[in-house]
């Protein structure tokens, strides 16, 4: 399995943010469609319904989200060592990003959760993953050969998400 963009690619699912667990949320691309999981947002939205496919709220890497990362981090450690023998600050929850999906005239809006890192996703690989959600959008043909060659390389894929250059070319790669 492999984060490439904001795709989470598991042997040959292919999922928008992270593959969700439970009962929590999740988007998954399947042949057939937009498939939304987890409680409250069963679903599928065949392809061929589908006008526009975008997202939202994706947390983007800057130098103030670093700021506040590193902020955290201190603020998190005084309450620890201030209070040593209590419960330490509770875990926040995943940052959720929202996918929209234009479909038959209507849009519906899914939950997943972000699969990158605290500090979020870099910009490029934010741009090039909604190009591509928008190529996902334009055709069943264009669709079905841009979706099965996210799943292929799942498939083939061996050794966790690969370096930045590397994730940009393969974005490039399926949205041409």
């Amino acid at each position: 399995m492999a984060m490439v963009g904001l795709f989470w690619i598991a042997q040959g699912d292919v999922y928008v943010g992270a593959k969700p667990s439970g009962l929590a949320p999740g988007v998954r691309l399947t042949p057939e469609g937009v498939l939304g999981l987890g409680e409250g947002q069963s679903g599928l939205h065949l392809w061929e319904d589908v006008s526009a496919l975008t997202v939202a709220d994706v947390p983007v890497k800057s130098l103030m989200r670093r700021a506040g990362v590193v902020k955290d981090l201190a603020v998190g450690t005084v309450l620890m060592l201030a209070q040593p023998m209590g419960a330490g600050p509770a875990e926040d929850a995943p940052a959720v990003m929202t996918v929209r999906v234009e479909s038959s005239g209507e849009v519906h809006e899914l939950a997943a959760h972000v699969a990158a890192a605290a500090l979020g996703y870099p910009r490029t690989e934010v741009d090039l993953s909604r190009a591509l959600l928008t190529r996902l959008a334009e055709g069943a043909a264009t669709m079905s050969t841009t979706l099965a060659a996210m799943a292929e390389w799942g498939r083939t894929w061996e050794g966790g998400t690969p370096r930045g250059p590397r994730r940009e070319q393969l974005l490039r790669e399926w949205a041409a």
